[in-house]
C-alpha cells in the first residue's frame, strides 16, 4: 500500500495535468516527487526552498491572482512556523488555498520535536472559515484532496503515515455511523479508527467515523446521542481535547459528558518509534479500551 503522502503526490500531479488553475507550492519537502511534474508545468510547480513564511505568502498571492494553490510541507512547518502568514495572507485577505501537510503528530520521531505537530489542528481552529480533513487511508486522502481543489475556500488536509487497514466512502461532508449502541458514543478521527474499533469491539456503543472535523458534524453527534443524557468520547490523532468544545456546543441543551482522548501535552523527549509514541499517549487499542470503558462505566 502506498502512503497518504505518496498518494498526494501522484494525485496532485494528475490534477495539474487536468486543471490549468491548479498550482503547487513547496518548501523542499516532497520536491523530488514533484520533479517530473515541475518539468511539465514549470510555471505551476514552485519550490521556494526552506522558507515557510514565503511558502504561505506565495500561496496567498497565487490565490489572489486567480489560481488554486496547493501548499505543502511538514505540518510543523506548514501550520505552526508560518501561522501569522496563514492568519493574514490567507485569512485576512479572504484568499483560498489547500494546505496539505505531512508528518502529523509524530510520524518521524527521529526528526525530533521540530518535526512533530500535535497542536496543528487546535491552532488552525483559532481561525475562521477553515475546512479540516483528517483522512485515515490513502484512498480517503485522494477523495478529500480531489474535493478540496475544486473550490475557492481554505482547506487543511492532514496526512499521516498512520493509517487504517481499509478505506471508507468519505465525501468531505459529515461523519459516518459505523455501528449503533446504547452505552455512549465514540467518535474516531481519521487514522485512529483501527485502534478505536478494536478497543470498543465488545462495548455496546455507537461508533462514528470522522475524516472532516471542521466544520464539526454537530447534527450527526446529536442524532447519535438521542434526546436523553449523552456520554461522548472523541479520539483524535492530535492534541487531546481539540474537539471537546465544539462537541459541548453541539450538546449544550442536553445533559452530557465529553471525554477527549489524543496526544497529551507532555513532551516526550526520547525519539523512539511512532508505535511507542502511540502507546505513551495511550492511543493504542489496549489503553483506549481501558480509558473508554472506564469513562462509560462498561469495563
Amino acid at each position: 500500500m502506498d502512503t497518504m503522502r505518496d498518494r498526494f503526490i501522484s494525485t496532485t500531479s494528475r490534477l495539474l495535468d487536468e486543471d490549468p488553475r491548479l498550482a503547487v507550492v513547496l518548501a523542499d519537502i516532497s520536491a523530488d516527487g514533484f520533479e517530473p511534474t515541475r518539468r511539465a508545468h514549470p510555471d505551476r510547480v514552485i519550490n521556494v526552498g526552506i522558507r515557510e513564511q514565503l511558502l504561505v505568502g506565495v500561496g496567498g498571492g497565487l490565490a489572489l491572482a486567480g489560481l488554486r494553490p496547493v501548499v505543502h510541507t511538514f505540518a510543523s512547518f506548514l501550520v505552526e512556523r508560518p501561522f501569522e502568514q496563514i492568519k493574514l495572507d490567507l485569512g485576512h485577505q479572504d484568499a483560498g488555498a489547500v494546505l496539505v501537510s505531512a508528518g502529523a503528530s509524530y510520524d518521524w520521531p527521529a526528526g525530533g520535536f521540530t518535526h512533530m505537530a500535535p497542536g496543528d489542528v487546535a491552532l488552525l481552529d483559532t481561525l475562521d472559515g477553515w475546512t479540516i480533513h483528517v483522512p485515515g487511508h490513502p484512498d480517503e486522502a485522494e477523495a478529500l484532496l480531489r474535493a478540496s481543489v475544486t473550490g475557492d475556500d481554505r482547506v487543511y488536509v492532514r496526512l499521516s503515515l498512520q493509517q487504517n487497514d481499509a478505506p471508507l466512502p468519505v465525501t468531505g461532508e459529515g461523519f459516518l455511523t459505523l455501528r449503533e449502541g446504547r452505552s455512549g458514543v465514540v467518535v474516531a478521527v481519521g487514522p485512529m479508527l483501527g485502534a478505536v474499533a478494536e478497543a470498543v469491539a465488545d462495548l455496546d456503543v455507537t461508533l462514528l467515523y470522522a475524516t472532516t472535523v471542521r466544520p464539526f458534524d454537530s447534527a450527526a453527534l446529536r442524532r447519535a446521542t438521542g434526546a436523553g443524557r449523552a456520554d461522548v468520547v472523541i479520539v483524535e490523532p492530535y492534541l487531546a481535547g481539540t474537539s471537546t468544545a465544539v462537541a459541548n456546543d453541539a450538546l449544550r441543551d442536553v445533559p452530557h459528558r465529553v471525554l477527549g482522548l489524543g496526544v497529551g501535552r507532555k513532551e516526550l523527549r526520547r525519539y523512539g518509534q511512532m508505535t511507542e509514541h502511540l502507546t505513551a499517549h495511550r492511543l493504542d487499542a489496549a489503553s483506549l479500551r481501558e480509558d473508554i470503558g472506564g469513562f462509560l462505566g462498561t469495563r
